[in-house]
């Protein structure tokens, strides 16, 4: 190992290297295509570094003057890109390093000045690197090693045609790293076709839990999801903490509680723009923000210190995203907490993925309201400043309190001030319990009532709905006081409450007419209502499908015949053939011809020389060549008698410009016939 970057780890606090970067930096892998499987914050960011290192700088212990990128280390996302070249970024510090990144999202032209003044290492995504292989703008002749990092997620999220535009446009002779949480047919298919005898590396965690996470699938009612997330974060009141949910919607509804609680929260989804991104997960490092409400555009190689807590709001489509989600927490060496929030309906969800991803969880209860409470007395008892002597600044201070308050009231004070610095935990129901179904009020007896008719029924379209307004406004009573409304064909009836109806009729001040057409008359006892009409095959509406009756089959009176096979039925049921009766001859059948009249002979036409012309049928235009007919705009002059009241009509209309008449000139279509001239 170059001592430069032995340093590097070293100032870091690396006391001895994780089991993927020992496995990439052996004598024997040295120089050589590299297809690596390790699970999530097992440290590859930091192993593939430690690979590059013999091929980019030799024998030399630091880099040269920056020209053309030496290699390129491609990630799926913008955050995995910028935390690439953050993790090379003091890995080669001493080596004096220059690392560009070209991420989408980003200013393309500070990309190309960077580009142009040169760097070692090249930090990207696929879109954008093959956006500045496209323009010209970096220069991939000098690249010894390519690093595809994260590879099954960009080839499920679709970049596969750029990685392998962008790998063509690599040397041949360059060294491949492929670093991957598992190795689905399509990265071997990659690896396949632009590697050359890759070793396969397969480190032994892999296969089991990560030991670092504890797993805990927690039982909450189904009206209690989003309450038991507050408990969660506020019963483990962890430094720095994610909770993951599947949508953007969900994200913003989740944020906006969390922030209402209380509690300093930022937001991660594919909605934002690089620059609120980034502020996001800088206030998460700062520690200005302690929740992050993200999706899954986090799930893979976010490396936030201190993250202790990951709670599942929404499950996960499958078991490696669950995966990739609770390996946020539990990195290098550190303890974590990955909570799955299953609801019943969910449940059954949970312990499939667990089951898939091969892991063991804990099954518990979201913690009660008792329980944060509990957790934060003992945060209290154990914070160290219970065992530090009273100061000599402090003496004054204490010796008022112990004069003026008992002991008890001391502690009670102090127990308040503390709780109130945290939000309230949620009071959850028992996970077993759902919350009980709103019954339907049963409707009160509406007592003594007396009756009024209203002249017009169903026929004149009355209707409860406009029937109730018109009474109460008329009568100005409540609708509480009017009981039932029957609509008849001809009539309409109303019910209407005993101690209500002298302040209606005192409000009509002998007013029967109501509106047009409706007036109102009192019952003296209570009408005999015919039932309302019932859709049937005599109703208004000609019944039900199944109330029909079967149209004749083919227009006969009878039904479809039934239906009988060709055993069944025998050959006698075949209707008899029409017997092929002899018919004449063609020209038999022909009619002879009619004898016509000789038709009279036509007229003989002689030839007109050239140019000539008729004086007595048409005139000749001054100045036009001798032979062209001259022809007048205009229509033409109506046939028949001149002075004709048709044809004056005809002459009094405006012409157009074709010479017609106003307006539009094409001909009528008739609405049931071809078109004609009216």
């Amino acid at each position: 190992m170059k001592q430069a970057l032995a340093n590097a780890l070293q100032e870091r606090g690396y006391e001895t290297l994780t089991q993927v970067q020992e496995a990439v930096t052996q004598p024997d892998v040295e120089g050589r295509d590299l297809l690596v499987s390790a699970q999530t914050g097992s440290g590859k960011t930091v192993g593939f570094g430690l690979a590059l290192a013999q091929d980019l700088l030799g024998e030399d212990e630091a880099f040269g003057e920056a020209a053309a990128p030496l290699a390129l280390v491609i990630a799926p996302t913008r955050e995995l890109a910028l935390q690439v070249k953050h993790e090379l970024s003091w890995l080669y510090r001493e080596a004096g390093a220059v690392i560009a990144s070209c991420v989408g999202g980003m200013d393309m032209r500070d990309e190309r000045r960077a580009l142009a003044r040169g760097a070692h290492i090249v930090a990207a995504t696929p879109g954008r690197l093959r956006d500045h292989i496209a323009r010209g703008s970096i220069d991939l002749s000098q690249v010894r090693g390519v690093v595809l990092d994260e590879a099954d997620e960009m080839l499920d999220l679709g970049f596969r045609e750029d990685l392998e535009f962008i790998l063509g446009e690599a040397p041949e002779d360059r060294r491949t790293l492929l670093f991957s949480a598992t190795v689905p047919p399509a990265i071997a298919s990659l690896a396949e076709t632009f590697q050359r005898d890759a070793m396969r590396i397969k480190t032994a965690g892999e296969t089991k839990q990560h030991a670092d996470i504890e797993y805990r699938l927690m039982s909450v009612a189904q009206a209690d999801a989003e309450n038991a997330i507050i408990n969660v974060l506020r019963y483990y009141e962890a430094p720095s903490a994610i909770v993951f949910a599947n949508t953007r919607a969900a994200v913003n509804r989740l944020a906006a509680r969390l922030t209402n609680r209380g509690l300093p929260v930022v937001t991660l989804s594919g909605e934002l723009s690089q620059t609120e991104r980034s502020h996001a997960l800088q206030a998460m490092r700062d520690g200005r923000a302690r929740v992050c409400v993200a999706t899954d555009v986090a799930a893979r190689g976010i490396d936030l210190p201190g993250l202790e807590l990951v709670v599942h709001a929404e499950l996960p489509s499958n078991h490696e995203t669950l995966l990739h989600r609770s390996g946020r927490t539990g990195r290098a060496g550190r303890k974590g907490v990955s909570a799955l929030i299953a609801p019943p309906k969910a449940r059954a969800k949970a312990l499939r993925l667990l089951k898939w991803a091969k892991l063991t969880a804990e099954h518990c209860e979201a913690p009660s309201a008792d329980d944060v409470l509990a957790r934060d007395e003992e945060r209290m008892l154990a914070d160290p400043v219970w065992q530090q002597p009273v100061e000599e600044n402090e003496q004054a201070g204490v010796q008022t309190l112990l004069d003026n308050f008992s002991a008890e009231q001391i502690a009670a004070t102090y127990l308040r001030l503390f709780r109130s610095r945290h939000s309230a935990p949620e009071d959850l129901r028992p996970a077993g319990e759902e919350e009980p179904r709103k019954e339907r009020k049963e409707r009160k007896a509406f007592g003594p009532s007396v009756w009024f008719s209203l002249s017009g029924g169903r026929e004149a379209g009355a209707d409860p709905r406009k029937v109730l307004p018109m009474l109460c406004k008329a009568g100005n009573i409540d609708r509480d006081a009017i009981g039932a409304i029957r609509v008849q064909d001809n009539e309409t009836f109303a019910e209407i409450s005993e101690g209500a109806v002298n302040g209606f009729l005192k409000a009509l001040d002998g007013k029967t007419e109501l509106e047009p057409g409706a007036v109102l008359t009192r019952l003296s006892e209570a009408p005999d209502l015919a039932p309302a009409p019932r859709r049937g095959p005599d109703g208004p509406k000609g019944g039900f499908k199944g109330d029909r009756k079967p149209k004749p089959h083919r227009g006969k009176e009878e039904g479809p015949k039934p239906y009988r096979s060709k055993a069944e039925a025998g050959e006698d049921s075949r209707p008899p053939r029409k017997e092929w009766k002899d018919k004449p001859a063609r020209d038999e059948r022909r009619e002879p011809r009619a004898e016509t009249r000789p038709s009279k002979p036509k007229p003989a036409v002689t030839a007109k020389p050239k140019g000539a012309s008729d004086p007595s049928k048409r005139m000749a235009r001054p100045g036009a060549p001798a032979g062209k007919p001259f022809k007048a705009k205009g229509p033409k002059p109506p046939a028949g008698k001149p002075n004709s009241k048709k044809n004056k009509a005809r002459a009094a209309a405006p012409q157009t410009a074709k010479g017609g008449k106003g307006g539009d000139a094409r001909p009528k279509r008739s609405p049931s016939g071809p078109a004609k001239h009216r």
